[in-house]
């Protein structure tokens, strides 16, 4: 069986890994917790630029079913 080719360069691939592997488990839970309060924050931020004349409360709303389209989407 042939194997597929991952069509994007990725250089730095090999030093991510290597940086992960020298975290612990508890630094790696806090990246995980920090990168996700980050795409949470650039979620509204986007939202927020790409609707701006929505109310907060309705920025808020759709904020929500953004975040809960894409929950767990990965698994």
């Amino acid at each position: 069986m042939a194997t597929v080719q991952d069509p994007k360069s990725r250089p730095n691939r090999r030093r991510y890994l290597e940086a992960l592997a020298r975290m612990s488990p508890e630094d790696k839970l806090r990246k995980a917790f920090e990168l996700t309060s980050f795409c949470r924050a650039l979620l509204a931020a986007g939202l927020a630029s790409t609707f701006p004349g929505l109310s907060e409360e309705e920025r808020r709303r759709l904020y929500l079913v953004r975040l809960d389209r894409c929950h767990n989407k990965t698994f």
